[in-house]
């Protein structure tokens, strides 16, 4: 296994922003990925997952940490009658991390164990020590999920495709998919209105900052609309924030994960 240095990560987020990192590993293997931890623990580095990319706003400075993408036996996935066996880069397994969910669901109503790998050990943990709650997880700086495992319900197979195909229909009609976004900006509130209600009625739709832009589909999303920086988006994301707080006294908390020095100023009160 090899580690780069100064590797862009624009190239590997999905919104195609972000400096670049200190360190960068492929780990295919249990092995590989435990001798990455231990070149991080020995610089003392943080480690960061980077899975496909989603979910990150990565600081146009770059990171100084090490960026482990998983690949290989890492990414694989079997199905064992209705336990589903993925590998931590394989796609979505890496949202465990923030116990990612979606139409009423999450991670953790399947979820019935995990491979936590650590520099100096490598542990399987159930749904409780992982302590997932609504898009959050105990999983600390260091630790990298290399395979999970699931429990699935059994259904007919035409039930199974309707739904599939329901809900993508559902996602195509309301996100906007075929755009360059980091998923869901921010995390739902306690409200009445979801975060991207509560943002389309504070007039954001479109509302664009240098090369980025919040969707014009869907208010909790931003888009690259060309030439963005990590810098727009969260220009935009302070601008959401402030004008939720001052029609809804509400203040959202953003469900992106930082990755770099990035920081949302506190809403002014």
């Amino acid at each position: 296994m090899t580690v780069e240095e100064a590797v862009v990560l624009a190239r590997h987020t999905t919104l195609g922003t972000g400096g670049p990192a200190r360190g960068f590993a492929r780990a295919e293997t249990l092995d590989e990925l435990r001798e990455a931890l231990a070149w991080a623990s020995d610089r003392g580095l943080p480690v960061v997952p980077i899975g496909l990319g989603s979910n990150l706003l990565v600081a146009d400075a770059g990171v100084e940490a090490l960026v482990v993408k998983l690949g290989g036996e890492l990414a694989a996935v079997r199905v064992d009658g209705t336990r589903l066996f993925a590998g931590g880069g394989a796609a979505n397994a890496v949202a465990l991390r923030m116990n990612a969910g979606a139409y009423g669901s999450d991670w953790a109503a399947i979820l019935v164990r995990a491979l936590v790998a650590r520099a100096d050990d490598v542990v399987w943990r159930g749904p409780y020590e992982l302590g997932l709650s609504y898009r959050r997880s105990a999983l600390a700086p260091g630790e990298v999920v290399a395979e999970v495992e699931f429990q699935l319900e059994s259904r007919p197979i035409d039930e199974i495709k309707r739904l599939v195909a329901q809900f993508q229909q559902q996602r195509k009609a309301a996100q906007p998919t075929n755009k360059r976004t980091y998923g869901s900006v921010f995390k739902n509130p306690e409200h009445e209105l979801s975060a991207g209600r509560m943002l389309e009625a504070c007039g954001l739709k479109g509302h664009r900052i240098g090369g980025a832009q919040i969707s014009p589909r869907h208010a909790n999303f931003i888009e690259n609309a060309g030439g963005a920086e990590t810098a727009d988006a969260l220009a935009l994301m302070v601008e959401a924030r402030r004008r939720a707080w001052e029609m809804y006294g509400v203040e959202l908390e953003h469900e992106v994960v930082f990755v770099g020095e990035l920081e949302l100023p506190p809403v002014q009160r």
